[in-house]
């Protein structure tokens, strides 16, 4: 790798990958009209640029990228767990850590659609609305409590790694790892193999870490090419009241729960949560996302393996403190449109069921819209609603996605801590882990 290719940290170059992907994103959709023909009579160049560009080389490059995080996923967060689970000389400190992971979790999703409800009230985003639902949104139906509750634990462990069911691989893994502590000599051989192999993942995390800023270039330069920036300006209240409150959330919140809770400082995490922000904000996805966020948990803010291999993928998985901001405010918003007043104890039946469904609807498809559909069930409002607020979701996904990886390592912090399970040192360090963002190819191949 040239030495030119080192002028910018990670962090830098994903963020110009990002601002340069926007900018011919914008530039393609002000270029071209909807059906992809050129809306200017200067260019008289018929080939269909705008087809080649954004529904070939950007989006199949796109879809490469994140197959490439996917990939990733299952193998990390089984790996992780087992050697995490297995390392653990005190068994009870694995019920301390589940209680202690989804408390937060909850606690902090709880905050989130409080926060969102009262924004939406005060700032009543859809008052004087007069909009009409182009297209109909057909709510799956949400499985019972009982049956998420079974559906956690697998009956056949192969499948449930094969279609990537996370709730399945966790609950797999702990048992795995408790058995392994449990069985002496052999376990510890196993154990030996697994940490082995821990590294080798760890080691093509970073290798894909550093194709990020190209990946995020054709993200961002698909999404802004396609997405309908009229919408957003019919949704300008609905849009930023929303955008507020997950960047409250994200900056006032979670600062003052480490600060109260650990006494680290929030300034120091937040800025080292920049690389997996701007992951998961390219991205819209925490568990594509989680590779980059064991990484930096691990590497830049000291969580000890036994807590980040438990406390994050579980949170990638159940935390969704942005869905519930998204919940709260589009509640509001939708009973505005249609004129339906709700009362207080229908906004109190919306906290609870929007911070429970967080939890039992966590290994759903499409998780985000069942949830909401099932909070407007609750309050008897119409889920035709939703198809109000599809436009300009995809926007508001990836900063929900960037909010919900920062309560990760937050809650991770705040557990490590107690747990004295982390490094001080490399906490307060802001430059650590900053030598694990860059790969020589060039030499890979004799270093390894």
């Amino acid at each position: 790798m040239s030495q030119s290719s080192h002028k910018y940290s990670l962090t830098a170059r994903i963020f110009i990958g990002m601002v340069a992907g926007i900018i011919i994103g914008a530039l393609l959709q002000f270029i071209f009209d909807d059906s992809g023909d050129l809306r200017f009579s200067i260019f008289s160049v018929e080939v269909s640029t705008y087809s080649i560009l954004v529904e070939g080389i950007f989006s199949t490059l796109g879809q490469i990228f994140i197959s490439s995080l996917k990939m990733l996923v299952v193998p990390l967060v089984l790996v992780s767990l087992i050697c995490g689970t297995s390392s653990l000389s005190d068994p009870s400190k694995l019920g301390r850590l589940g209680i202690k992971s989804i408390s937060f979790y909850i606690l902090t999703t709880g905050i989130a659609v409080s926060l969102a409800i009262m924004a939406g009230l005060l700032v009543a985003p859809g008052e004087g609305l007069n909009l009409q639902a182009e297209t109909t949104y057909a709510a799956k139906e949400a499985p019972s409590l009982s049956q998420v509750i079974v559906n956690m634990f697998p009956s056949n462990p192969i499948n449930a790694l094969a279609q990537g069911n996370m709730l399945q691989i966790i609950v797999f893994a702990v048992l795995l790892g408790v058995a392994m502590a449990m069985t002496g000599d052999a376990g510890k051989r196993v154990a030996a193999f697994f940490e082995d192999l821990n590294t080798v993942i760890m080691r093509l995390v970073t290798i894909i870490m550093n194709l990020a800023p190209y990946g995020v270039f054709v993200l961002m330069a698909k999404l802004f090419a396609s997405i309908e920036l009229g919408t957003i300006v019919s949704l300008v209240k609905y849009f930023m009241v929303v955008l507020v409150v997950l960047i409250i959330h994200g900056l006032v919140t979670y600062s003052a729960l480490l600060k109260m809770f650990s006494g680290l400082s929030p300034v120091m995490l937040l800025t080292k949560m920049r690389d997996a922000a701007l992951f998961a904000f390219s991205t819209s996805s925490s568990s594509a996302t989680l590779p980059v966020t064991m990484e930096t948990a691990r590497n830049k803010l000291g969580v000890g393996k036994s807590v980040s291999s438990f406390t994050l993928p579980l949170g990638a998985t159940i935390n969704m403190d942005g869905t519930a901001i998204m919940q709260g405010v589009a509640t509001v918003f939708i009973a505005q449109v249609y004129a339906v007043d709700l009362t207080l104890g229908d906004y109190v039946m919306v906290v609870l069921t929007a911070t429970l469904a967080s939890v039992g609807t966590a290994g759903v498809p499409g998780v985000g819209l069942i949830m909401l559909a099932m909070v407007l069930q609750q309050v008897n409002l119409p889920v035709e609603g939703i198809a109000l607020i599809i436009g300009v979701d995809r926007l508001l996904d990836m900063t929900r996605t960037a909010v919900n990886i920062t309560g990760d390592c937050t809650v991770a912090c705040i557990i490590a801590k107690s747990e004295g399970e982390l490094d001080q040192a490399v906490f307060d360090d802001p430059n650590a882990g900053s030598k694990q963002e860059d790969v020589d190819f060039e030499h890979f191949d004799r270093n390894a």
